[in-house]
């Protein structure tokens, strides 16, 4: 363990996040997310769906195919509705002064800078897309968090932040 000033600016021993603990801090966080999604696009999609159904029946085939394109357009539109939701979500949860999401929250783990600090909402937004190059190749950026000296994964040294026990 090595010292991490403290606000009153005294040492006290830091304590890193394991691997697993955070697995379990992104399942929670991913269930809660999957939740979410789930409630807003199934009757978004059942809408669309209900009016392509109305389109092909009546034997209207440019309806229908308006309706097709109507419909995957929801899609990506509700897909990247909840892709910003989740951007706004991880970064402003682990910039705020509870410094970590839910699951981080469940778990007993923050997100600080490299000296014990509270992030900023720009450092935040950098360590979520980050997670884009942790994942890339067989999540091996994530998995580096099991054996780096300071339990960091790659988006973590890429943004210059730690996950700790609270």
């Amino acid at each position: 363990m090595q010292p991490v000033p403290s606000p009153a600016k005294t040492l006290r021993p830091v304590e890193y996040a394991g691997f697993w603990r955070r697995f379990v801090a992104w399942i929670i966080d991913a269930i809660l997310i999957s939740m979410v999604s789930f409630i807003v696009i199934i009757p978004i999609l059942g809408l669309v769906g209900i009016g392509i159904g109305f389109g092909a029946a009546y034997d209207e085939p440019e309806a229908a195919a308006g309706l097709i394109m109507a419909a995957i357009g929801a899609y990506f539109l509700a897909v990247f509705v909840l892709e910003v939701a989740g951007w706004l979500y991880f970064a402003i949860m682990e910039s705020s002064e509870k410094m970590g999401t839910l699951g981080k929250i469940a778990m007993g783990i923050i997100v600080t800078d490299t000296e014990g600090r509270r992030i900023t909402f720009g450092r935040a937004t950098g360590r979520y897309f980050a997670k884009i190059l942790s994942g890339m190749i067989f999540m091996i950026g994530y998995i580096m968090a099991g054996f780096t000296q300071r339990k960091q994964a790659l988006h973590d040294i890429l943004a210059s932040c730690l996950v700790v026990m609270k």
